[in-house]
């Protein structure tokens, strides 16, 4: 397995995988077009894990600034996504350990995700990782 950055090439795939979990298919041209944007800004990491040179697993991390006490950034996890068929075999530790990793490198100082709580499987995989269910996440669809 081969985590690195994800890349134009991917998209295609990568939305198989987000259409595997959400059932929506998603729109390639806006995802390209999203996706050059976000690498100028430089405040993602986006990686995918890759196998057989087919991607099977992403993560996205987006790096927010702080303005208070030390004013380190912190991390904040989305997208998280494995396909069906693998999980369970370490791509998604995968994923978030190098996330982990670059996060610690440009001095984040925590992660922090939201997940829907009727998601045990996820619950209990972010919980195993290291994770800690200490605060209630709010979220408001606009």
């Amino acid at each position: 397995m081969i985590i690195r950055d994800l890349m134009q090439q991917d998209v295609s795939q990568l939305s198989l995988l987000y259409e595997q979990f959400w059932g929506d298919k998603s729109d390639l041209l806006k995802m390209k077009n999203e996706l050059s944007i976000i690498k100028n800004e430089n405040r993602h990491i986006i990686l995918v894990a890759e196998i057989n040179e087919k991607v099977v697993g992403s993560v996205m991390g987006i790096v927010c600034r702080e303005l208070y006490g030390d004013c380190k950034p912190f991390l904040i996890v989305e997208n998280m996504i494995v396909n069906k068929e693998i999980r369970r075999s370490g791509v998604g530790k995968g994923l978030l350990s190098e996330l982990e990793k670059r996060a610690k490198n440009i001095n984040c100082t925590q992660m922090i995700l939201v997940t829907e709580s009727d998601r045990i499987d996820a619950c209990c995989f972010y919980e195993k990782y290291g994770f800690q269910k200490n605060n209630k996440g709010y979220k408001k669809k606009l």
